[in-house]
């Protein structure tokens, strides 16, 4: 299958944006260049449903979710959007699954939070066995998942194409990109932040960083690439910190998106941090790093 998503995309919350804003919003990046749009779900939007209106407001701009939690609906319901989604869509839109997190999933939706690799797997194995009766789309949707550890990358290989990791530096690209082989797709968020003052940058990235650092899927992988439990007290240490945002001048930036590509990233997607620690992505970021500026 082609991979649609092009070289460089954007990951970007936009649940502070209202429906028109997010239209402009996506059509600025699409006039920028940029070929894809990741949007997640966590507690906000249906990301399929704003994925559906923005589709229909633009040309060529590819979206993916990034991700969809696979306890917010069935296999079922998900093999039926997938579809329905990329009928609305041809060649537009890519399925990122994904776990998500214990205290998420078992605090805040009320379920039962199971083994991760088992569960991603039935629940992957159910949406190919679901019974659809509307109409196919006429290019199939590409899935991939949110894997981080070896077990996780390797089932992104075996039964989708590939996998979307967040919240990681190169040297975990590099990491998964040998796990799965040369021919899954691999396609790492990363954070990026206008900001050279080591003082600032460092104290908005910890600022954003505050909602992942706790979690312990992110935690132990992070682990496994040498991070001690030292680097995650006090909102992370400036070893982990600059691990994970990329903070400093456009050059910086630059270099560290090479970095995932040299390290075996079909597809990078960049999350543009305000340093001002506001809410929604930094457009003048964007503009600056845009593959048409």
């Amino acid at each position: 299958m082609n991979n649609p998503l092009g070289k460089l995309g954007v990951w970007a919350f936009i649940d502070n944006l209202t429906a028109n804003e997010a239209v402009e919003f996506a059509q600025t990046i699409e006039r920028w260049g940029y070929s894809t749009l990741w949007l997640p779900e966590a507690v906000g939007r249906d990301p399929f449903s704003i994925i559906g209106f923005l589709a229909a407001h633009t040309e060529k701009l590819v979206f993916a979710t990034g991700i969809a939690n696979i306890y917010a609906r069935d296999p079922m319901t998900t093999a039926a959007i997938r579809k329905t989604v990329g009928e609305l869509a041809p060649g537009r839109f890519v399925l990122g699954l994904g776990v998500s997190h214990a205290p998420l999933v078992t605090d805040i939706r009320g379920h039962e939070y199971k083994k991760p690799v088992t569960t991603m797997r039935n629940y992957l194995q159910a949406m190919d066995d679901a019974l659809y009766m509307g109409p196919e789309p006429s290019i199939e949707t590409p899935t991939v998942i949110a894997a981080l550890r070896t077990n996780m990358l390797k089932l992104a290989a075996e039964k989708t194409q590939g996998a979307h990791p967040y919240f990681v530096p190169p040297e975990h690209t590099a990491k998964a990109r040998e796990t799965m082989g040369p021919n899954a797709w691999l396609c790492p968020e990363q954070m990026v932040m206008l900001e050279t003052d080591p003082i600032k940058g460092r104290a908005a990235a910890r600022a954003q960083m505050g909602t992942y650092i706790g979690l312990p899927n992110y935690c132990n992988n992070l682990k496994e690439l040498g991070f001690s439990d030292a680097d995650f007290e006090n909102g992370g240490s400036d070893k982990l910190v600059d691990a994970i945002v990329a903070w400093g001048d456009e050059q910086t930036i630059r270099d560290r998106i090479q970095a995932h590509r040299d390290a075996g990233a079909d597809h990078v997607c960049i999350q543009a941090l305000r340093g001002d620690g506001a809410a929604g992505p930094d457009l003048k970021l964007l503009e600056l790093l845009a593959p048409n500026s």
